[in-house]
């Protein structure tokens, strides 16, 4: 039998984990925010969407613009509204280690260039891998095995 908390202190229980289900909404807003503001830029300026494909020689490019969109704000939606939230994480992670690789090609550049393109291309990866986080984090949520979040210490 669940010991009994007192009106007040149950109260205080359940703002707390309203409050850190905020915080953890808002810190995956935080990690989706580049991909939500790109998706509703593109979405609001097509054309620039499809110059954006174009600069980087991806064709189609129209379609292509739209599906880029459409997989930004859909993943975003995903992962913020929890459902498949693995899966849009996953995307995301994967979207944007392959746009880094079109976008950051840093080792065909010089200079000052060179250097923004490098920091930006490893700032990527670490973003992508923060995704891969959130995916493997909720699977193992899902399967009941929160502890698979933790590494094993040998």
């Amino acid at each position: 039998m669940a010991p009994h908390i007192p009106g007040a202190a149950r109260l205080t229980t359940s703002q707390a984990g309203a409050g850190i289900r905020a915080l953890r909404w808002l810190t995956l807003l935080l990690l989706c925010a580049a991909y939500l503001q790109g998706g509703l830029n593109k979405l609001l300026d097509f054309g620039g969407a499809v110059a954006e494909m174009q600069h980087f020689g991806l064709q189609p490019a129209v379609p292509l613009a739209a599906a880029v969109i459409i997989g930004e704000l859909g993943a975003v939606a995903m992962v913020l509204a929890g459902r498949l939230r693995w899966l849009g994480a996953a995307w995301l992670a994967l979207f944007t280690v392959a746009a880094s690789f079109i976008a950051n090609r840093y080792w065909e550049m010089a200079g000052m260039e060179r250097f923004a393109a490098a920091n930006s291309f490893y700032e990527h990866l670490g973003l992508a891998g923060g995704f891969l986080l959130v995916a493997w984090h909720d699977l193992a949520a899902k399967s009941g095995k929160e502890g698979a979040w933790h590494a094993e210490r040998h």
